[in-house]
């Protein structure tokens, strides 16, 4: 049974893994759960409680900050309400749309919101370009806790070991 868990925690953990650079995907959370079956395959010897706790949060910390990065980009670019509302409006409607409704959706919805406000198109289209630097920006902090989460499993497995 050890070997069973142990094969479905790898498994998660690359498919978690290839979800943070694959928007479909919720590859913290898949991750997580990978690490959470090595740590119940060793009957949490290796990885205990608070090592759980800590990727938990690096899970969740990742997530939020991917959902909130192109809303606090449009938000830093000096947005109006109603180009922050649309960024979030657009970022839940985008992923209806796969990878490119994820990438287009919180633009076009912050520009569309900018230039409701103000009817600057000139606004709207630096609003909609912020928004996108702070989806990347999301982007990248997810994939720095995914291999946040990696290094801790190897580095507790190798703890171990040593």
């Amino acid at each position: 049974m050890t070997s069973v868990l142990v094969i479905l925690a790898i498994v998660l953990l690359l498919i978690g893994l290839l979800g943070t650079f694959m928007p479909a995907l919720p590859g913290l959370p898949l991750m997580f759960g990978g690490a959470w079956l090595l740590a119940l395959s060793s009957d949490y010897q290796i990885m205990g409680t608070g090592t759980l706790i800590t990727l938990a949060i690096l899970t969740a910390l990742g997530c939020g900050m991917d959902y909130m990065a192109g809303v606090l980009g449009a938000k830093h670019s000096g947005a109006s309400r109603k180009a922050i509302w649309g960024a979030f409006i657009g970022a839940i409607i985008g992923m209806f749309f796969a990878l490119p409704g994820m990438i287009l959706g919180p633009l076009i919805g912050a520009a569309i919101g900018e230039f409701i406000a103000r009817r600057n198109l000139v606004a709207a289209g630096k609003v909609g370009f912020a928004t996108l630097i702070g989806l990347v920006l999301g982007v990248v902090a997810k994939i720095g806790c995914a291999f946040a989460i990696l290094i801790t499993i190897a580095v507790m497995y190798l703890y171990y070991l040593y």
